[in-house]
């Protein structure tokens, strides 16, 4: 496939491949002391002085999985000595908190002024427990908790609490009237936290980083992000984004169509363009494992989050000449609660570096979500068949006898060895998964990803305020017939083109409403018409 038809709305790889091993580097922002930790859950730690966690320079021996110490082989994974993307930067408004779920933990992320640095906090106000999310940033570049109007800064301190006399005791400074602050760190224009708020972790950035991704900041490269929250698990996620078979199938009509692949002997073919592909597991071990695929892109799982790779085959070492055309995809897959998953997206290219001047991101995003939708049912019941099943069981309750299906092996594996087949939940969680609503909720898009996107969200106030103004339009344009029949519009044909000119604008308004309902609310696929 031409890697130019990747870059519009319709148009996407057939699969996410893997590139080399890559080293961890320096990340572009500074993680922050962690304040206390919530109370619900852990000890609560003494407040400590922000401590800036300014990453230093690339180690001497590279690690490919963002860390500098490895970890043992044969040992159960560690969820919570991870590195968590939040959200691309480009959707985060400096001007008012944003509240997330990763592990269950609910947390809020706000800009602070102060030292323009992103934080991000326990989305509780210890005062009453109150969502901090809900707040503001109030006229001094603090959190404001908008239920009594306390107020905290950067390292999770509190600052003023209205309801204390100002000649009383300064209850404020008390350590119980502390909010949990967590390390946080902005690596390839997308903000990262680690779930541990306790005074010794304060340095974690300097250990263990991020996954980064050095094409995102290539400056000879752009980047399309993208975030969607998902009604199906991380393990679901993972398998659903390593598996290139269902392309094809489940995507009919929204991809650009496949080469066949070359199979001595086939003499059935389907329309769909379905064939073998080869595929090599290697580096498995309890950070994740590397694939190649059948002598042209690589693919490697950065456990837990991070899913990268390219289509195209790898420059070699030792070019010096002008990089090859590259288009990467790199996936964060982020557990959000049982059957719950959130995937953050960026797409780094350098071809077609010209189609970001004309094609806002939002454009973009309507050809993403629709690929989304089409198989989010699919993977919703799939979830729960496996959970019937015993998702331990997984290796009996399916049948994967072709290489197509070694990478989803390859998690699954690591899935049961390193984590019992479980995620490491950060918080107390229900341990069953919710149900299956309708699938008009089910697919919806708008509190998925349009309130999350800042390009989208938008692009939908334009259009709807366009939608009003076209009713209004037609409705003056009628309104302006009647008035001037006889005086200003004497002909037939003056009255024809008034009345034409209405009429287009009452289209108009409708196509329109259309359009937003289907790209930015709900809009259904059905596989048996496509």
């Amino acid at each position: 496939m031409d890697s130019l038809s990747l870059l519009v709305p319709r148009a996407r790889p057939s699969l996410p491949l893997p590139l080399p091993l890559r080293a961890a580097a320096p990340a572009t922002s500074s993680a922050r002391a962690a304040a206390p930790a919530p109370r619900r859950w852990r000890q609560r730690a003494r407040l400590s002085s922000p401590v800036s966690a300014v990453a230093a320079e690339a180690p001497s021996v590279p690690s490919p999985f963002g860390g500098e110490e490895k970890e043992k082989e044969e040992g159960q994974f560690d969820w919570l000595d991870q590195w968590y993307p939040l959200a691309p930067v480009c959707d985060l408004d400096p001007g008012a908190p944003h509240g997330k779920t990763v592990l269950g933990l609910r947390v809020v992320a706000w800009y602070d002024r102060a030292v323009d640095e992103w934080r991000v906090f326990d989305d509780a106000c210890p005062h009453r427990l109150a969502p901090l999310s809900e707040g503001r940033i109030d006229d001094k570049g603090r959190l404001q908790c908008v239920y009594h109007g306390w107020c905290f800064d950067g390292r999770g301190a509190c600052q003023f609490i209205p309801q204390a006399p100002a000649l009383g005791p300064p209850v404020h400074k008390n350590s119980k009237a502390c909010v949990a602050s967590y390390p946080s760190v902005v690596q390839n224009n997308i903000l990262w936290f680690y779930p541990r708020a306790d005074e010794e972790h304060r340095d974690v950035l300097q250990r263990k980083r991020p996954p980064f991704i050095p094409e995102i900041d290539d400056p000879s490269f752009v980047t399309v992000y993208g975030v969607r929250d998902l009604p199906y698990g991380y393990d679901v996620l993972v398998e659903n984004l390593m598996d290139p078979a269902h392309v094809p199938y489940a995507h009919k009509g929204l991809m650009g169509k496949l080469r066949k692949k070359e199979d001595p002997g086939r003499v059935e073919f389907d329309i769909e363009g379905g064939g073998p592909v080869k595929m090599k597991i290697e580096e498995a071990n309890i950070a994740g494992f590397l694939s190649e695929q059948d002598n042209s892109g690589y693919f490697r799982y950065v456990a837990p989050c991070t899913f990268y790779g390219s289509p195209l085959p790898k420059e070699e070492k030792g070019e010096e000449k002008k990089k090859p055309p590259q288009f990467m995809l790199v996936f964060m897959c982020v557990p959000v609660s049982p059957g719950k998953s959130r995937v953050i997206w960026a797409f780094p290219r350098n071809v077609g570096v010209w189609l970001d001047k004309v094609i806002p991101r939002w454009y973009y995003h309507i050809g993403q979500n629709a690929i989304l939708d089409s198989d989010i049912y699919l993977l919703h019941i799939e979830e729960r068949n496996f959970a019937a099943a015993g998702v331990e069981n997984w290796q009996k309750a399916v049948y994967v006898p072709t290489s197509s299906d070694n990478m989803v092996i390859a998690f699954r594996n690591w899935f049961r060895k390193h984590c019992k087949s479980q995620v490491g939940w950060a918080a107390p969680t229900i341990g069953q998964l919710p149900e299956t609503p309708t699938k008009d909720k089910l697919m919806e898009r708008y509190w998925s990803h349009v309130a999350q996107c800042r390009s989208c969200s938008a692009a939908l106030k334009t259009m709807k305020a366009l939608e009003v103004a076209l009713q209004v339009a037609s409705v003056a344009v009628v309104g302006f017939l009647a008035v001037a029949k006889g005086t200003l519009v004497t002909s037939v044909v003056q009255r024809a083109a008034v009345v034409s000119l209405a009429v287009l604008c009452f289209a108009a308004s409708r196509w329109l409403a259309s359009f937003i309902e289907k790209n930015f609310y709900f809009q259904d696929y059905v596989h048996a018409y496509k």
